[in-house]
């Protein structure tokens, strides 16, 4: 490519980023949207890292090189980053709820566009899938194979009926103390580990866990995290409590479930993985202002603001493109890092090889869904009317200290 064409690529997206920028209001908090995209953007590529999908000449297996690598555990604790994207879902809706009522939004109407906003992309990764299982059944896949497809494809929907049911009771969260749902883990964690009391009792802490962190969200949204202690503190305790739970009550040191492994701290939630959480909340308040500073170049709060437009898109795409090239590598043979067992160092690089084949996969799936999320159907003149207006409205300003000047929905 000749130094001209560079410029002009240059030029180009300087452009579009200043274009972003200009879009969005100066009193805007900038970090709020890097954190949602960290966290994000950390999933994507924890899947990416720690799932294959192994071919035995019949039929694919999920596998995880954390089994066979456990020197690899802090990649988990890397990527496994749902506490924060729990935050700043609580710290969003508690901030959006309190804006709503001073408007005179009732409730029913804020909570349905949240939860069209939330849901509508789904459709699309459901219909495509259930098209997809049907086809390759009738073609004669095996069916473990199509079973742990649907099931990677279909997984992070668990997480969003979570941040739905969390979000519809955003009014009876906006004032409860982390420290209530803390407690419900520390004693269901009792009962089923301590007390032999009956396995069904984690899923308890699947509403519980989740609980902590969002409730941390609605604190900062009443202001009371805005100091540094607060981050230091949450980032200290929760640091020393995974650590001992770790070390000496048997809990697993991977954040991330490890498919042969008998517990698992992430289906249902542990408490380790909890306390994982406030320390991963912790950092991200005490990252603010680096984050809010960072914020200032044009590119880099383009490409924040690019992931926040499509988040759920990328969310809920990322197993798809996964396991679309894996698919398609088998049409060539059995590729190391992508279906070979994760057993090695050569798995690990391999498979680093293979991440920007992913992201050009989860491109294309953008490419094609990305009007679910963003709206469609305007004619060609709205377009560009339409464009703007939803990148405006994806940054409308945030208020600091005061819920009900805030306008971020």
């Amino acid at each position: 490519m000749t130094d001209i064409g560079v410029r002009g690529i240059r030029h180009a997206v300087l452009r579009g980023a200043d274009r972003v920028g200009t879009a969005t209001p100066a009193d805007r908090d900038r970090a709020v949207d890097a954190l949602r995209a960290v966290a994000v953007l950390g999933v994507v590529l924890g899947h990416w890292l720690v799932t294959a999908l192994v071919s035995d000449g019949s039929a694919l297996r999920t596998a995880s090189p954390l089994r066979d690598m456990p020197w690899l555990t802090p990649v988990s604790w890397m990527f496994q980053t749902l506490a924060v994207f729990f935050l700043v879902g609580g710290h969003v809706a508690t901030r959006g709820y309190a804006s709503a009522r001073a408007r005179g939004v009732p409730y029913h109407r804020w909570l349905t566009g949240r939860l069209n906003r939330l849901f509508k992309p789904v459709a699309a990764v459901l219909s495509l899938w259930t098209i997809a299982a049907l086809a390759l059944l009738l073609s004669g896949a095996e069916f473990g194979t199509v079973r742990t497809l649907v099931k990677l494809a279909l997984s992070p929907l668990w997480f969003l009926v979570v941040f739905a049911v969390l979000t519809a009771a955003t009014p009876l969260l906006t004032r409860l103390n982390p420290l209530w749902p803390l407690a419900v883990v520390l004693h269901v964690d009792l009962l089923r580990f301590g007390l032999g009391g009956p396995s069904w009792l984690g899923w308890v802490n699947v509403a519980a866990g989740w609980m902590v962190p969002y409730t941390l969200g609605a604190a900062w949204t009443r202001g009371e995290l805005e100091g540094r202690r607060a981050g230091w503190v949450l980032l200290g305790c929760g640091t020393a409590a995974t650590a001992a739970l770790v070390m000496w009550a048997g809990y697993p040191a991977s954040m991330v479930g490890v498919p042969g492994e008998g517990m698992s701290n992430l289906d249902p939630p542990t408490l380790a993985v909890v306390t994982f959480g406030l320390a991963q909340c912790g950092l991200a308040l005490l990252l603010r202002e680096r984050l809010r500073h960072a914020m200032r170049r044009p590119v880099a709060w383009a490409a924040v603001a690019l992931v926040n437009l499509s988040a759920m898109t990328i969310f809920l795409w990322h197993q798809t493109a996964l396991m679309a090239t894996t698919a398609t590598g088998l049409l060539v043979g059995r590729l190391p890092g992508l279906h070979t067992r994760p057993d090695g160092l050569d798995w690990v690089g391999a498979r680093l090889l293979w991440l920007p084949v992913f992201a050009l996969a989860l491109a294309v799936c953008w490419a094609a869904f990305r009007f679910c999320e963003q709206g469609g159907g305007q004619g060609a003149r709205g377009g560009r009317r339409g464009r703007r207006s939803r990148v405006v409205r994806a940054h409308r300003p945030s208020d600091r200290g005061t819920a009900a000047k805030a306008r971020h929905v």
